[in-house]
Parts: structure tokens; C-alpha cells; sequence
């Protein structure tokens, strides 16, 4: 009788292991995962991890339920994914992750998050420029600050020849915005006399498109 309750018990484990090692590898079971954490569905989020889907199942364009969420400025459900253990680097197929997006969009609370669970600093999106570049061009003033207390290259170049400063002033507006970063790039050390390809300077861009007061700071910080 023992040896039979030990057997019934053995099997039921076996058939429960199988079960979960087939929602974690199940494809539909991940999309769904990704589709409650891009809904901000914390509750669903919790049961299909609980059920064992794969953190870091992904839909059919890559993404991860994490970068998914991400993209919806989901911080309940990020925080609770990280939690879990989803991969803050994971890419698409368009070479976007969790970090590279939070980054790029100003999605600070999340960055944070990703940045306290490992973000990779030398990651690069599909344009070769790290998450401090389209910070800059996109005018997110806090979220520059955030990623310049990192140790994040500042003067990293991009496929386009770009830093974060020549962004920041090349595809910026001359702005409050895109001054007070450039204000904040200088301030933290970056280069303010790398040129781009055709050896144009950022005081030289900003000259040419009449930005006084960007043009004032990089003089002040001694760009040629």
C-alpha cells in the first residue's frame, strides 16, 4: 500500500513537472504573457509566471513580456518581471531591449529598475548608439542625467558619426529642452569638440542653425 501511494505520488510529480515544462516552452502561453504585461495585467502577469511561462518568452516581432511592457510604460508589471528575473538586455529583431528603450523614451522609472538589475551601459540599438544618444536627440532631460550618473560612455559614436552632444544639438530644436541637455552633457565631461564626418563641431552645427544660447554653453566650455 505504501509502495503504491509512493508510486501515485511519483507519477502525479512527473505529470506535473511535464505539464509546467510545457507552458514553459509553449509559444502561445508566452505570447499571452507578453500581451498581459503590455495590457499592464499584473494579476495575469503573476498567474502565467506562477503556472511556469518562461519570463522571457517572447512574441512573434521578439520582444520580451519585459520589453513589452516597456513600450507601454508598465512600471508595475516591469518591476514585477525584473522581480522575476527577465532579462533587462534582451533585444528584437530590431535590436530594441528593456534598458536600450527605457533609455531612448524616457521611461525613467523602468530604466532605473533596469539599470539596478544589470543593464548592460555598452549595449547599442540598431543605429550603434547607446541608450545616452537617442536620450538626447528625443529631449529627455532626466533621463540624461540619470544614465550620466552611470558610467556610461559620453562620447560615444554612432553608425552616423554622432555623440549624444552632436545629437543633442544636430536633431534638436536649439530649445529650452535640447539647451538644458547640452548644458548637462558639458557639465558631466563630454567632449564638446568631436566632430562629425565632415568635421563639423557641435558649436559649429549649433552656430549654423542660430542656437545663441546652446552656442553660449559649448563656447563657455571652450569648443572650437
Amino acid at each position: 500500500m505504501v509502495r503504491l501511494v509512493t508510486m501515485l505520488a511519483a507519477a502525479g510529480a512527473a505529470v506535473l513537472v511535464a505539464m509546467t515544462s510545457d507552458l514553459h516552452a509553449d509559444p502561445a502561453s508566452g505570447r499571452a504573457l507578453v500581451t498581459a504585461a503590455e495590457r499592464g495585467d499584473v494579476a495575469a502577469v503573476q498567474r502565467l509566471l506562477g503556472a511556469g511561462v518562461a519570463v522571457d518568452s517572447r512574441d512573434n516581432t521578439g520582444r520580451t513580456a519585459l520589453l513589452a511592457a516597456t513600450h507601454a510604460n508598465r512600471v508595475e508589471v516591469a518591476r514585477v518581471l525584473i522581480a522575476a528575473g527577465a532579462d533587462v538586455n534582451a533585444k528584437d529583431k530590431i535590436q530594441d531591449s528593456p534598458y536600450l528603450y527605457a533609455g531612448a523614451e524616457g521611461r525613467n522609472e523602468i530604466l532605473k529598475m533596469t539599470l539596478a538589475a544589470g543593464a548592460n551601459l555598452k549595449s547599442v540599438n540598431r543605429y550603434g548608439g547607446t541608450a545616452l544618444i537617442p536620450a538626447a536627440h528625443h529631449g529627455h532631460p532626466e533621463t540624461v542625467k540619470i544614465l550620466l550618473a552611470t558610467a556610461i560612455d559620453k562620447d560615444h559614436i554612432n553608425k552616423l558619426g554622432w555623440t549624444a552632444l552632436l545629437e543633442a544639438v544636430i536633431l534638436g530644436d536649439g530649445g529650452a529642452v535640447h539647451t538644458e541637455i547640452v548644458r548637462l552633457l558639458v557639465a558631466a565631461g563630454a567632449n564638446a569638440n568631436i566632430a562629425d564626418r565632415d568635421g563639423v563641431t557641435p558649436l559649429g552645427h549649433a552656430r549654423r542653425r542660430g542656437f545663441t544660447a546652446t552656442a553660449a554653453i559649448l563656447e563657455a566650455a571652450g569648443a572650437r
